[in-house]
């Protein structure tokens, strides 16, 4: 498990790296970064999740069971991060950045490890993933970004960020796709799967400049308090619940890989968009870059150990 899991995460360590060196070194223009995130987030990877779950075989895979383990471990831990605002001490828009660092997170890196570690198996798994949390992820998000966010969102504005968010889109429109059994044109398909494949080089290195540790200096308490929930709670919620509907083998696996992943560099965007502490966010999502290098390892390995994930 040790080896298979750093392997796996090699690749993402050495291409954030790169970004976060290319960055610093003022390779590339500043204003590429921006727009490369806006590339990624709005057509590379839709393309990867509408690509992945549009031909996905999923057969063998417990898609309901494992769609279920990674919903339902989000909205309690969801729901603890709500419970404990009183007792975090920051304010409205601080709150929202907590909030964030505790559910959302990087597709890019989930797609990699699962992809390094399962193959073909693991990329379709992935995409389950995907279709499962980045509806639920976004939703609760907006939820609280409506509630504690500086620029309050109306009704129809929580409804549009909703119906417009490209990554929930593309998740319904390719399991709409494999649903119905329409495949894909022969010509749009490696079209799909090329956007899609570029999808990861791209987003780890946009990753790894848009790492910011500025943020967490100053705001110690809100970045513990969030890697806390992302790194134990989640996973403990996963287990349990994955436990109690019978999930286990690979797909256990990837689906704790995807609960402790870091949070991803769209959150920082969204903290910007919606009213959110956008400095703090950066923090978060940059020690939380860091932490889950050692975090998810250990996480797998543990578990090994204990007999609820299968040795690789």
């Amino acid at each position: 498990m040790t080896g298979a899991v750093l392997l796996a995460l090699l690749p993402v360590v050495l291409l954030t790296a790169l970004g976060l060196l290319l960055r610093r070194r003022g390779f590339l223009a500043e204003s590429f970064w921006p727009q490369a995130e806006r590339l990624g987030y709005f057509v590379l990877l839709p393309s990867l999740f509408f690509h992945s779950l549009a031909t996905a075989r999923v057969e063998a895979v417990p898609v309901g069971a494992l769609a279920l383990t990674l919903i339902l471990s989000t909205v309690i831990v969801a729901a603890l991060v709500i419970a404990l605002r009183p007792v975090l001490r920051v304010d409205g828009p601080a709150f929202t950045s907590v909030f964030q660092g505790s559910v959302r997170f990087n597709n890019y890196v989930g797609v990699t490890l699962a992809a390094g570690l399962f193959g073909q198996t693991g990329i379709a798994l992935a995409a389950i993933c995907n279709a499962a949390i980045v509806p639920t992820v976004n939703i609760l998000c907006v939820l609280v970004f409506a509630r504690h966010g500086a620029a309050r969102l109306t009704p129809r504005g929580i409804i549009r960020q909703l119906a417009t968010n490209p990554l929930i889109v593309s998740s319904l429109a390719g399991m709409a796709v494999r649903l119905l059994g329409w495949g894909l044109p022969v010509g749009l398909e490696p079209a799909l799967r090329t956007l899609g494949a570029a999808s990861l080089p791209i987003g780890l290195l946009c990753v790894g400049a848009a790492l910011d540790f500025s943020g967490a200096r100053a705001w110690i308490g809100p970045v513990v308090s969030a890697s806390a929930m992302k790194f134990l709670a989640m996973p403990a919620a996963t287990v349990l619940v994955a436990m109690g509907l019978g999930l286990h083998g690979p797909a256990l696996t990837t689906a704790l890989l995807f609960q402790v992943l870091p949070t991803a560099s769209s959150a920082y965007i969204l903290a910007r968009q919606l009213g959110g502490d956008a400095p703090l966010m950066a923090g978060i999502t940059a020690v939380q870059t860091v932490l889950a290098m050692v975090a998810m390892p250990l996480v797998l390995i543990g578990l090994t150990a204990c007999g609820v994930v299968p040795a690789l």
